[in-house]
């Protein structure tokens, strides 16, 4: 008998041990485990908020390498292909890529490169015609640089299209990301007024880019830290941020630089028309002579902010060159003729 119930308690303490291990691991939370990138699991839609990669992230290989190179070559195009260039003489100013593509490509409405390898090749109404990224990135170091372009299949060209490739690696192809472009922002009712964005540009923008708009070199002197906005040294009459409506819509979001960001802006709408008014009108400033390349040949596709005609609706040189740009849109609409910017 006494054998029989210390059998019979073994097995109850035994059972209840076993009762209450399983208890135990029912009630166990699972570990929460983090996505330390979750950007490299998942493909963003045009209305999410881009974030680009960690550059911690880079692989740590062949590919790498080159993305790495690419990015020094955003960061710092003086150094290597400037005049006095390292690996090159191909740029014919000292601007660096960053100086408009902010901090490397990856600010939002700084004309970053969320989705600019997913979205080429593609149709430029500057050229009027299909360009791969690379014939893109050339029409960069002609332009704004007034260089002479980059050897495509060269180290240079592969390294800065894997980086802009690695920076938007979730963007959907042929897919805009939310911030890639001009932000939306609502035409003033007149014209942009040149002589009150001197006012402006006095006030706000000289400590950085100079009285004369010179710029400021870096302290190593090889290259600017802020760029010139006009001048023989800064960009062609036919780079983009030439134009009134390009030009307003990234100063809105970004300058001064030390100040605003595109969700709590600086300046006011009419204030960032009227500075980029002042720094891109032709009248009073220089600019490097355009290298023979023809703008807009076709007048169908050409920008509603480009100053300079013939164009398909009958609205003068001086209004596309500072607006107001509702009576442009409104008389394009009309008509079923492209609005673009």
């Amino acid at each position: 008998m006494k054998t029989v119930l210390r059998k019979f308690f073994v097995g109850a303490i035994f059972l209840c041990v076993l009762l209450a291990c399983q208890t135990e691991v029912i009630n166990e939370q699972p570990a929460v485990i983090k996505e330390t990138n979750p950007l490299n699991e998942t493909k963003l839609s045009g209305e999410e908020i881009w974030q680009a990669p960690d550059t911690n992230d880079i692989p740590d290989n062949d590919e790498g390498k080159a993305i790495r190179y690419g990015r020094q070559l955003v960061l710092n195009t003086a150094f290597y292909i400037g005049p006095n260039g390292t690996v090159g003489k191909y740029t014919a100013n000292l601007m660096n890529c960053t100086n408009c593509h902010l901090k490397a490509g990856t600010v939002l409405y700084g004309f970053n490169f969320s989705s600019t390898h997913a979205r080429y090749p593609q149709y430029r109404a500057r050229e009027d015609k299909i360009l791969s990224l690379s014939q893109r990135v050339n029409n960069c170091i002609e332009r704004p640089h007034s260089g002479k372009p980059l050897p495509i299949e060269g180290k240079e060209m592969t390294a800065i299209i894997c980086y802009i490739k690695w920076v938007g690696q979730n963007a959907l192809v042929n897919k805009h990301v939310k911030g890639d472009s001009p932000i939306d922002l609502e035409f003033p009712d007149v014209a942009a007024d040149p002589v009150k964005g001197e006012a402006i540009y006095k006030r706000e923008c000289l400590s950085c880019h100079g009285a004369d708009g010179e710029g400021k070199m870096r302290s190593d002197n090889v290259c600017y830290e802020y760029p010139p906005l006009w001048g023989l040294k800064s960009y062609q009459p036919g780079s983009s941020i030439h134009r009134l409506v390009k030009a307003a819509t990234f100063i809105y979001c970004n300058m001064p630089n030390d100040k605003a960001t595109y969700q709590k802006p600086f300046l006011t709408r009419e204030e960032a028309f009227d500075v980029a008014a002042f720094v891109n009108d032709d009248r009073i400033h220089k600019r490097p002579i355009n290298n023979g390349a023809v703008n807009y040949p076709n007048v169908r596709s050409k920008p509603i902010d480009y100053g300079v005609g013939p164009y398909i609706d009958t609205f003068p040189e001086i209004q596309h060159k500072f607006g107001p740009f509702k009576p442009i849109v409104e008389w394009r609409t009309k008509r079923g003729l492209p609005t673009k910017f």
